[in-house]
């Protein structure tokens, strides 16, 4: 990876949502506003500051670069294009683990 870009996982399961209700909503379902996701991070550039590997981001996917290696899909960004960023690495201390 170079300079600030994140490699995130696609997640295979995000095309389908379940209402609370129980009812399913494809993933061609249209929808009137732009959908954030989570994905985890698979590998980080040298200059990404706030972001590690195995790291979860909330991100919109509509505007990423998609890239196959391996036969798995992913995102290609910039780490300023993270919305926010859910780490275990924070261990037993008072934050969240969630943080912007």
């Amino acid at each position: 990876m170079l300079h600030d870009r994140l490699l995130v996982e696609v997640d295979r399961e995000a095309g389908e949502r379940k209402s609370s209700g129980g009812i399913v909503i494809p993933a061609t379902a249209a929808m009137g506003a732009r959908r954030l996701v989570w994905s985890k991070v698979a590998a980080v550039g040298p200059h990404a500051r706030a972001v590690v590997v195995g790291d979860r981001v909330l991100f919109d996917p509509d505007d990423k670069a998609e890239v196959e290696v391996q036969g798995e899909t992913y995102f290609v960004m910039r780490e300023r294009d993270v919305h926010a960023v859910a780490a275990e690495r924070l261990g037993d201390s008072d934050n969240t683990g969630l943080y912007l």
